[in-house]
């Protein structure tokens, strides 16, 4: 099972080159993943049968006992069947689909994003653990909002995906709150031990099964928030018809079948479900009747076929249950083939709209079979699947015969009147003759187009003549429900004159008489949509909702944050003082003040304490901005400082190093700012809000220094730090503390903190070359990885060498992509000393880096220190030389070198998992190498080597981004103010 979602996780990654070079057999070589775990799923049925039940549990979090644990059941297996049959199907129809070259682009995306969410279904159906499921429901969210929205040009795709998000999102985050109630209540994430033995009915589980209730109503689109469903028919074809057919939307009724058991004895939940289900179901049908977009047609039906099943399985009862999972096969198998219907009508005429098409049933006769075949078992037509699965509905209902069964068997009849009405609406409007109508233009739709939707509609056909594979698997997927009677109900064709074979024939006989009187049923709904209603049932409700949201929002935001840095920090300095100040007076005066705290250890700490608080002061004083900054790094290497005499020297080294390239960075910044501060508005600047601004400060770092006095007071444990300095080396191989925490320890921490620094390295650099570009037209391009297809690096290197071929000469300097040929100095602004020396100085700053990376576990030192320190060294490049002397330091892309070290660390993180062992564990080797003698190496050192690389191209990336946009921006000034060309000048010119 494992292997079968590393397949379509891989599929995916692999899909983005395929399809690209390969276009539509690209396309269609991707449904072999899906395919892939349809035959492993027969494969395992044809050996054990429907019930059988296979299990894979990875370690995720053994501190919480949490593991990646995948279960194959009956259930899940119908689950897979669905995903991957269906699955298999859409992939192939793409390529049929996004034939055209105008269709490439949208083909490239949506392709792998296809395999992707079918590798996300497949997890989520197979996972046995409540927070797997919760990831994976959460990853289908995020990748059918990728889908809908496509790329992102149109507006109405762009709100439909965003409704969709905003809805299903709030219903996993009520997931996520029930997932935790539950796993609470009964003491295990594990779902088969959940289904095992269920918990007690308490309020908590109560309030759990409400949750989920809520997560499955909005994944499925039911009442009240069934407008995101329709409104994501702006997708394409092939996502509609696997995403709200098959898979996404498949995912609230497989919630309500698999925590049935569980919430058995809980009231709420069968009677939410069937409440909601059954409304859904008639009003979905009836908007159904009414669309005249084949598309929207079908996505409303969808909305009321859901309804109908979360009412079969949340019911509770075995035949209610068989029921259920024989609809959502049927359901699967008809609408994925309409909807791909619907998708080769618009690709061959052009439109979808029922109002424009006639006489289809003329040129598009293999449609037509298709269409009939589907649709006849859409409406619950014999011989078909859904002809079997509704009868068995019915049968749940009709034979308790309480009222309250009988008020929902109804409903259900009345449903599906309605359903088996639109299901002929569909064939009639798309295939019939429009009186007055010349028939539609059409060309032949493709094999590719017609086979996959053949293949559906022929598989309910089959499984209705033949329904005993069929009442197999529904069987093992009922099993653990009660049974009704003494005789348990199997799906079959013919069980005799029955009150549920009556319904079935009330249900097409109404839908008949439905269809007979369209012309005025039409004209009756048009009549009785009056405005608000009409409002209503387009969603405007949820829309107008939003847009208040929306504007609450905007209002707080310019109420609270003004962009005013001053302003911000004095209310989070005012809130600390009325917070936890509060608190600490209340300790305080209850006698929480530590009886044997000292001021100081060491004399030295007083003393670097002050320099500190006067550095702090000074900097708040002066109204240079330079001047400012380097005091503000005074206090910052007192910090350091303080770290020394506290028998800290590898924070202490960290620290000065952040404090070095903080200042380089912020000096890079200055050149671009006015050189001093504006003065605050007031007498001189001394008004009642700069002596706010000096209590808020003041008041917030007495209270910060008294309640690290009292906290470190009263503490009443045994401190963890010789605990923790004797795992570091007894587990962690290194004598260095604080780098064993980073690589070992905390690895995951460390890692996602490096993401983090990768993406604002990436943006920074985007942004500050985005605003060249826009600024004027022979501009850098976007650095990062845009779409453009280069890196900072790889942008500037187009442009140098642009001007590099503008201005050839024999003098000019050999092409090196990651220089500008023209980036020479002026003859006054070069220093041959400063940039030789630097060079000296360069090499040896450079082996440092290295010697603190490989003795960092032991020794102060590590990836992130090494990294600064040769960050350090490339900002004295520059300094000496500009971009010139930079390119020189550093012939290599900042873009790539960041990639290369999420890649270096992701691969250390993930070895030993290949060795049976844990992510990021860490294991020792002690080897004798001639020459070197004996060596102490940790695995760790991969990833240290990893952070390295990440910390240098931040370093790099910074440098080229600000650094270059600074230096145009000056030399553009220099040329205005010494009347030459500042376009010229900026150009010709590196620093």
């Amino acid at each position: 099972m494992a292997l079968l979602l590393i397949l379509h996780a891989a599929g995916a990654l692999l899909a983005v080159p395929v399809v690209r070079r390969w276009g539509t057999r690209g396309a269609l070589l991707t449904a072999l993943a899906p395919l892939a775990a349809l035959v492993w799923l027969l494969r395992v049925w044809a050996v054990d049968g429907p019930s059988a039940v296979r299990t894979a549990e990875l370690a995720w979090v053994p501190g919480l006992e949490l593991s990646a644990a995948l279960r194959l059941d009956a259930l899940s297996g119908l689950m897979v069947l669905v995903v991957a049959g269906v699955g298999a199907l859409v992939l192939a129809y793409s390529a049929g689909y996004f034939a055209g070259e105008e269709e490439a682009a949208a083909r490239r995306r949506t392709v792998p994003l296809l395999v992707g969410f079918a590798g996300a279904m497949l997890a989520l159906v197979l996972s046995d653990d409540l927070v797997l499921l919760y990831v994976c429901w959460e990853v289908t969210t995020v990748l059918s909002w990728l889908l809908v929205g496509g790329g992102g040009e149109r507006g109405e795709a762009r709100r439909a995906a965003v409704h969709a998000l905003l809805v299903t999102t709030a219903g996993g985050l009520a997931l996520l709150v029930g997932v935790l109630l539950l796993a609470r209540e009964a003491g295990t994430t594990r779902i088969s031990q959940l289904l095992a033995d269920p918990p007690e009915p308490t309020a908590a589980v109560a309030a759990a099964a409400a949750l989920l209730l809520v997560g499955a109503i909005t994944k499925s689109a039911l009442l009240p928030v069934t407008a995101w469903l329709p409104g994501a028919m702006v997708a394409p074809t092939p996502v509609s018809a696997y995403l709200h057919a098959a898979a996404m939307v498949k995912a609230g009724v497989y919630l309500v079948a698999r925590f049935a058991p569980v919430f058995e004895q809980v009231p709420l939940w069968r009677t939410g479900a069937v409440a909601v289900g059954a409304a859904t179901m008639v009003v979905g049908a009836w908007r159904a009747l009414r669309q005249h977009d084949l598309k929207l047609l079908l996505a409303h039906g969808t909305v009321s076929e859901l309804g109908f099943m979360v009412v079969l399985l949340g019911a509770g009862g075995r035949t209610a249950a068989l029921a259920g999972a024989g609809l959502l096969l049927a359901h699967a198998m008809f609408k994925s083939a309409l909807f791909m219907v619907a998708g080769a009508i618009d690709h061959a005429a052009g439109t979808r709209d029922l109002r424009e098409l006639s006489g289809l049933h003329r040129s598009a006769r293999p449609l037509l079979v298709v269409s009939v075949l589907a649709a006849a078992s859409m409406a619950g037509v014999p011989p078909t699947l859904g002809f079997i699965a509704h009868e068995a509905g019915f049968e749940a209902f009709a034979a308790h015969g309480g009222t309250a069964d009988l008020v929902v068997l109804v409903v259900l009849v009345v449903g599906s009147v309605l359903t088996a009405a639109y299901s002929a609406r569909f064939v009639w409007g798309a295939f019939g003759d429009r009186a007055g109508a010349e028939p539609t233009a059409l060309h032949r739709p493709g094999a590719a187009l017609v086979l996959p939707a053949a293949a559906g509609a022929l598989g309910g056909l089959l499984a209705g003549l033949v329904p005993g594979p069929v009442d197999a698997l529904v069987s093992a997927v009922a099993a653990d429900r009660p049974a009704e009677g003494e005789e348990a109900y199997h799906l079959a064709l013919w069980h005799g004159l029955t009150p549920a074979l009556l319904a079935s024939a009330v249900a097409l006989g109404g839908a008949a008489l439905l269809f007979a009187a369209r012309g005025p049923v039409l004209r009756l709904q048009e009549r009785l949509a009056v405005r608000p209603l009409r409002d209503l049932t387009a969603g405007r409700v949820q829309d107008v909702s939003l847009r208040g949201l929306d504007a609450v929002a905007a209002r707080t935001t310019r109420a609270h944050q003004r962009g005013s840095l001053p302003q911000y920090v004095v209310v989070v300095a005012l809130t600390v003082v009325a917070g936890p100040g509060t608190g600490l007076v209340l300790a305080v005066a209850a006698g929480a003040w530590p009886g044997g705290w000292r001021a100081w250890d060491a004399p030295a700490q007083p003393l670097l304490a002050l320099l500190c608080l006067g550095a702090a002061v000074a900097a708040a004083a002066l109204r240079n901005r330079r001047s400012a900054f380097l005091v503000v790094g005074v206090s910052g290497y007192a910090l350091a400082g303080l770290f020394v005499v506290a028998g800290a020297p590898d924070l202490a080294l960290t620290q000065a190093l952040v404090e070095t390239v903080t200042l380089g960075v912020a000096l890079l910044v200055l050149r671009g700012l006015p050189p001093r501060f504006d003065r605050p508005a007031g007498r001189s600047g001394r008004g009642p809000s700069r002596a706010l601004r000096v209590a808020a400060a003041a008041g917030a770092g007495a209270v910060a220094a008294l309640l690290s006095a009292v906290a470190l007071g009263a503490r009443g444990a045994e401190p963890v730090a010789d605990l923790v300095a004797r795992l570091a080396v007894e587990v962690g191989g290194g004598e260095n503390v604080v780098n064993v925490i980073l690589v070992d320890v905390r690895a995951w921490d460390t890692f996602g903190e490096i993401t983090v620094l990768t993406a604002a390295a990436t943006g920074v650099a985007s942004m500050v070359f985005l605003r060249h570009r826009t600024g004027r037209a022979p501009a850098l391009r976007h650095a990062g990885g845009g779409a453009d297809g280069g890196g900072t690096d790889a942008s500037i290197a187009s442009t140098w060498r642009e001007e590099e071929d503008l201005h050839p000469g024999p003098d000019s300097a050999p092409q090196r992509p990651w220089l500008p040929a023209a980036a020479t100095l002026p003859p006054g602004r070069r220093s041959a000393v400063l940039e030789v020396a630097v060079r000296l100085v360069f090499g040896v700053v450079m082996v440092v880096s290295v010697h603190l990376l490989l003795v960092g576990h032991d020794r102060p030192g590590g990836g992130f220190a090494a990294g600064l320190v040769a960050g350090v060294a490339l900002f004295l490049r520059y300094v000496a030389g500009g971009r010139y002397e930079l390119g020189e330091a550093a012939r290599v892309d900042a873009g790539v070198l960041l990639g290369l070290g999420l890649l270096v660390a992701a691969v250390a993180g993930a070895a030993p998992l290949a060795l049976g062992a844990q992510a990021f564990e860490s294991a020792v080797l002690d080897l004798h190498v001639p020459v070197l003698g004996d060596v102490h190496l940790v695995t760790s050192l991969g990833f240290d080597v990893g952070v390295y690389l990440v910390v240098v191209a931040t370093v790099l990336d910074v440098l080229r981004s600000l650094g270059a946009g600074v230096d145009e921006q000056q030399e553009r000034e220099r040329g205005s103010a010494s009347g030459g060309d500042p376009d010229e000048v900026a150009e010709g010119v590196g620093s």
